[in-house]
């Protein structure tokens, strides 16, 4: 008796080790020709710091805290990355919002948003009511753009599924210090973590493992990606107390005539926008698992260093009002990328999205972004390019052979190509 006890006993506890965990709910100077680079910068302010690791919030939006003992550590981490989110705005007065705070902009793309362990993207442009903006008094009309979204889009972000958003970008500051101050307070109180001017790093736990991801523009009060020597001190710093930094960036030229990733510096109006593949290796170097980029408002390459996947842009994602979606700014990709325990990219997919007027992702049957990205990442990075498959599917391409001979081998002693 006691023997069929003890058997039923251990194959009672084997069946609940199979008990599948519950899953964690998961514009720029082309809008502004005159980005004004003489102004005088304002002095950075010390932003309010994202809590150290906060647990997500449990779907269904219940409030109740995930904590390590309901969801286990697991091989792999999952990513939906989004480039520009702008979901209206209220200035200048008269101007037109999206219903219901936005939520119909992102309804097609909740379902893949919230799948993801993190889901983020480019927050372009302040979240608050009321405020002034002195950033377009001396611009002609259609040559400079601001933008202030109601304080209620945080929550609709949170509801569609993201839990980090970047802030470091040319519109973050288009309200100033006020506007940046309440939209870290809104995203704080929606349970989206953020990051943008210097100290500000969005810290998540994600199935037990710490992910820290830290945002860099070419903008006043962010973290500056052309100056890489901090760039580099910002992520080893993060890489040793977390397990996983995402570096995020806003930079590069825009617009249609910019699709590809330049050797060297990039301009903009007379604005420098960075040397983006200096910066992106630079922070991969660092300690960086993942670096995706926006800005251009069109999407770009995506190559493989060191192992490591880098986007260089994923475009404008879910606009409303005033942005171009003509051609290839009409592009909305959804990236999503599977990282191993310490970091490798083990593959993802293109989600195939695009806008018409007035905005908002809708699905691309004709996959459109999917044939894009693929010839881009080819034409500008050759072997080191993402391999895209026709239907989306992401693989790192093959070592160079003379990684895959072993070291030493008769075949590698007589130089054998």
């Amino acid at each position: 008796m006691n023997r069929k006890i003890a058997v039923a006993a251990a194959a009672l506890l084997a069946a609940c080790a199979h008990v599948a965990p519950t899953a964690a709910p998961t514009a720029s100077a082309a809008q502004n020709p005159n980005p004004n680079p003489t102004a005088t910068p304002t002095p950075t302010p010390t932003p309010t710091q994202n809590p150290p690791f906060t647990p997500p919030l449990s779907p269904a939006g219940t409030g109740e805290r995930e904590t390590n003992s309901t969801r286990p550590p697991a091989a792999e981490i999952t990513f939906a990355l989004v480039g520009d989110v702008m979901l209206g705005s209220t200035f200048p007065e008269g101007s037109v919002l999206p219903p219901d705070d936005g939520r119909g902009l992102l309804a097609g793309a909740a379902p893949l948003l919230s799948a993801a362990d993190v889901a983020a993207g480019n927050l372009e442009g302040p979240m608050l009511e009321g405020g002034t903006s002195t950033k377009c008094a001396h611009a002609r009309p259609g040559h400079c753009y601001a933008f202030r979204m109601p304080t209620a889009c945080a929550a609709t972000l949170r509801a569609a599924g993201f839990r980090a958003m970047s802030v470091a970008n040319n519109h973050a500051g288009d309200f100033g210090a006020g506007g940046r101050a309440s939209t870290r307070a809104a995203l704080d109180a929606a349970g989206v973590a953020h990051s943008g001017e210097p100290g500000d790093v969005a810290r998540l736990e994600v199935r037990g493992r710490k992910v820290a991801l830290v945002a860099f523009a070419t903008s006043e009060a962010t973290n500056d990606l052309r100056d890489l020597a901090t760039a580099r001190r910002v992520v080893e710093g993060l890489s040793r107390e977390a397990d996983l930094v995402v570096v995020s960036f806003h930079g590069g030229a825009e617009g249609a005539a910019h699709q590809h990733v330049p050797e060297g510096p990039e301009a903009f109006y007379g604005e420098p926008r960075g040397d983006l593949r200096a910066f992106a290796h630079a922070a991969v170097d660092a300690g960086a698992a993942l670096v995706f980029g926006h800005g251009p408002h069109v999407a770009r390459g995506m190559e493989i260093y060191r192992g490591r996947l880098i986007a260089y842009s994923l475009g404008n994602f879910a606009t409303w009002g005033s942005f171009n979606l003509q051609g290839p700014n009409a592009l909305a990709p959804l990236l999503t990328v599977r990282l191993g325990p310490g970091g490798a990219f083990l593959g993802g997919r293109v989600h195939a999205f695009r806008q018409e007027k007035p905005g908002g992702p809708r699905p691309d049957p004709a996959g459109e972004v999917i044939r894009r990205l693929r010839d881009l990442s080819r034409e500008d990075f050759g072997a080191a390019a993402v391999r895209v498959g026709d239907d989306g599917t992401l693989t790192a391409p093959p070592p160079p052979a003379s990684a895959q001979r072993p070291a030493g081998s008769s075949m590698a002693a007589r130089g054998s190509p």
